[in-house]
């Protein structure tokens, strides 16, 4: 058995030797490809490449889209998946590629995306610089909460907290809010890996836990890793709770010398919820430290369609521009206008630009698919 600190370093570390392991075990293995075909309305999507996408790329491009899917998958080759061969009756195909083998130019119908994307927040020695970070509205909205609701920051230490925490918030938050698509640490992985080795907080309200969030530290860094409400009920995420306890988590981090939070990370999609719920903290965005930072994700569209148009406009993108920075991508056509109502502004993000779709897709074949109501093919 793979002790859990060296599971944990597999994952996560930022050490080059670990880095480049992952490099070399990703170029020795033969790439897949899995088709998700909707059960009703929308585009067939593909994944392959590097298999991390399997349980992040593609099932939020799934959740996106909205509807059940059934999946298959085969074995491909990097090729085939360069020239998008791999999956002939998909609409949008992504391939997980190491950084050194990503295309210096996106293809003629695609993009170069981060494989993930990471926010995190410079912390000072002062604590009220922390609700500078906020907007007016939140502000106010926290120091309204805090004292009516009688909010606190609680730090655990015994291991009864731990087993508390883990069996009675964060699996049931994970479970109700994500189902079968769950990811997270293992049980006993979360208590040698963060809890011994960082921080255990609890939101109290009147002296009552109601969410807590598992922390490791490392050196003047708080890494924020696992989180959860009571009971992973959803009254906490309309009560301002989550963002009560970023706030006072990072007035923690102030006054305990630290010098930087780091809030993890996500997809390189604005619309991921994540993203903009932890936008209103103004986290830098850059590229992960560890093992991620040297992927990439070719997004590429193969057919065209009111579907594939639909999901690509309600899902900006962040790509990696020519320089270190990255920029907000969004779509949109005579039909469909750009969703710059999700927002972008974050330090890291050097720009946005917007997307004809007529022009992007032009040339490609239309989708044969047949609507679900009944219309007859597009091509």
């Amino acid at each position: 058995m793979i002790p859990p600190n060296w599971r944990y370093a597999w994952n996560n570390s930022a050490d080059p030797l670990v880095v480049r392991a992952h490099g070399l075990a990703a170029a020795a293995v033969r790439p897949s490809v899995a088709v998700s075909r909707p059960s009703g309305r929308g585009p067939t999507l593909a994944y392959g490449g590097l298999p991390h996408g399997l349980t992040h790329v593609l099932p939020f491009l799934e959740q996106r889209r909205g509807t059940e899917s059934d999946r298959s998958r085969h074995r491909t080759t990097w090729a085939e998946l360069a020239s998008g061969r791999a999956a002939r009756d998909a609409d949008l195909l992504a391939v997980g590629v190491l950084r050194r083998d990503a295309p210096l130019r996106p293809p003629r119908h695609g993009l170069l995306l981060p494989f993930r994307i990471n926010l995190s927040v410079p912390v000072g020695p002062d604590p009220q610089e922390v609700l500078k970070r906020l907007s007016r509205k939140a502000r106010q909205q926290h120091s309204r909460e805090i004292r009516s609701r009688s909010r606190t920051l609680e730090v655990a230490t015994a291991e009864a907290d731990f087993d508390a925490f883990y069996d009675g918030m964060h699996r049931p938050t994970m479970w109700s809010r994500h189902r079968g698509a769950a990811r997270s640490e293992e049980r006993e992985s979360a208590r040698v890996c963060l809890f011994r080795r960082g921080v255990l907080f609890f939101l109290c309200e009147s002296g009552r836990r109601v969410a807590g969030m598992l922390c490791r530290l490392e050196g003047r860094t708080l890494v924020i890793r696992l989180a959860g409400v009571e009971a992973g009920g959803e009254a906490p995420y309309r009560s301002g709770t989550y963002m009560a306890m970023y706030v006072l988590i990072l007035q923690w981090a102030a006054e305990n010398g630290l010098t930087r939070v780091d809030l993890s990370g996500c997809e390189p999609f604005l619309s991921k919820g994540i993203f903009q719920f932890k936008r209103k903290m103004h986290p830098e965005v850059a590229l992960p430290d560890n093992h991620f930072r040297e992927k990439r994700l070719v997004l590429r569209v193969l057919r065209d369609s009111p579907e594939v148009r639909d999901l690509l406009t309600a899902n900006p993108v962040l790509t990696t521009g020519t320089d270190a920075g990255l920029e907000a991508v969004y779509f949109h056509d005579p039909d469909r206008p750009a969703r710059l109502d999700l927002r972008w502004e974050c330090p890291g993000v050097s720009g946005h630009r917007t997307v004809d779709l007529d022009g992007f897709l032009a040339g490609l074949p239309r989708s044969p698919h047949r609507d679900p109501a009944g219309q007859p093919p597009l091509s």
